[in-house]
């Protein structure tokens, strides 16, 4: 293995490094990186797997407690480590996953580990060990694929992602084989139509690929004039969205489209598992016969519409106006939907008998964490679905009232270290 370049430190200079130390790696951490001991001091360390016996420069000591480190060699493979197959991930150091390098089971494993240590170690509850529920696909699974897009000296654009070790460098990608190989596809076609693009420096963009044809939506720049000519040079995209800089999303390109489908931010990045989740979600409600359920955070309402199909007299949240009228369409009479931030009408539809929270990465509120501790009376079961255990564990110590009855994890994202926990909690008296 060829050595790495040390990070970049703040303002883009090389991060200094202390003398090469040989180190064992014992296990994965939150992120993804390989953790190692040298003495008291603990040492992250990425690109490296369980059991490596490897060669590493440590810098950026926190506290004489912690340190990063840089992979100079490996000189004992661990039984899990396997060569990555993407190029790009050794070869231009890709920052997008973080985990190729370990067997699938082994990224299980370490999932299921994260996941049970944020939990005892940051919420300080005794959970046993995490089961993760594996992907069907393990590769070309994602639906949508973003990009950092850079204009280069010459006039020319590249687009790609970030290296793990300098986060400021972008390098051109060529294929990603975690992405659905047609939202790649279409990617080329973009950048073959690449000075229709607005006239700016650095833009970000994403294309997800839907029921119906192709999603662009684009950010940065402040003038495009020439866009309408990119959905003419890239006839399957269905929808052109743009945010310009100081502004909002909005759509201002449209090709034929089937109504009443999904359009730019509502499908799942990896359908086969999110299915597999919303049934495990629909099914631990169930169990608690429900007669009335809130879906908070809901999305376009695909669980909220599982629940209602069932009986369930279901009340759903979403803040985005366009998913929360996707919801509206597909729920039966006696079933609502509601355009609101969750902060601000939770309180006045609950109680209700099943609550679901599914917030974003930074996890709920102090305000809705206030609700759900105060509400009388509570919920029989709260399914907290969560895409970040640290977040989901510093919740759980703001709700100290309900035990945890199971928790269970979804590998959403192979390859990389994110993980999906859905963590059912029931009121403490509820549990003998």
């Amino acid at each position: 293995m060829r050595p790495r370049r040390p990070r970049r430190a703040e303002g883009g200079r090389r991060a200094e490094g202390s003398d090469a130390i040989d180190l064992e790696i014992e296990s994965i951490a939150a992120g993804g990186d390989g953790v190692g001991r040298v003495g008291r001091l603990v040492a992250f360390v990425p690109r490296t797997a369980p059991g490596d016996a490897v060669s590493v420069r440590l810098y950026e000591r926190a506290g004489g407690r912690f340190a990063r480190g840089e992979l100079l060699a490996v000189r004992r493979a661990g039984p899990n480590r396997v060569d990555p197959p993407c190029p790009h991930y050794d070869g231009d150091r890709c920052g997008g996953c973080q985990l190729q390098h370990l067997s699938y089971e082994a990224q299980l494993v370490a999932k299921g580990r994260i996941a049970r240590d944020a939990i005892t170690r940051i919420a300080r509850r005794p959970v046993e060990d995490v089961q993760v529920e594996a992907s069907p696909r393990h590769w070309r699974y994602r639906s949508k694929l973003t990009l950092e897009i850079r204009r280069q000296g010459s006039g020319s654009w590249i687009a790609g992602l970030h290296r793990f070790d300098e986060p400021d460098d972008v390098f051109s990608l060529d294929d990603c084989p975690i992405t659905d190989a047609r939202v790649v596809a279409c990617w080329r076609d973009i950048l073959r139509a690449a000075s229709d693009l607005p006239p700016a420096d650095r833009l970000r963009g994403s294309v997800r690929v839907t029921v119906d044809g192709f999603v662009f939506v684009l950010d940065g720049g402040t003038t495009w004039e020439r866009a309408a000519a990119i959905r003419a040079a890239v006839p399957s995209l269905t929808e052109v969205w743009w945010r310009p800089d100081g502004g909002s999303r909005r759509l201002i390109e449209r090709g034929q489209h089937v109504p009443g489908l999904a359009g730019a931010s509502f499908s799942q990045v990896n359908d086969d598992v999110a299915a597999l989740l919303r049934t495990h979600v629909v099914e631990r409600a169930m169990s608690y016969s429900p007669e009335s359920a809130v879906d908070a955070y809901a999305g376009s309402g695909a669980t909220a519409t599982a629940l209602a199909a069932l009986g369930v007299r279901v009340t759903a949240i979403e803040a985005d106006r366009r998913a929360a009228a996707m919801s509206a369409r597909s729920l039966p009479t006696g079933s609502r939907s509601i355009s609101a931030r969750v902060e601000d009408v939770l309180q006045s539809v609950l109680p209700a008998d099943a609550l679901i929270v599914n917030p974003p990465r930074s996890g709920i509120s102090g305000q809705v964490a206030s609700v759900i501790a105060k509400v009388e009376p509570p919920p029989r079961v709260l399914l907290y679905v969560s895409c970040d255990p640290a977040t989901l564990a510093r919740d759980l110590s703001r709700l100290a009232r309900y035990d945890i009855a199971s928790l269970r994890a979804f590998d959403m994202f192979p390859q990389t270290a994110h993980v999906e926990t859905v963590c059912e909690l029931v009121p403490a008296a509820a549990i003998s």
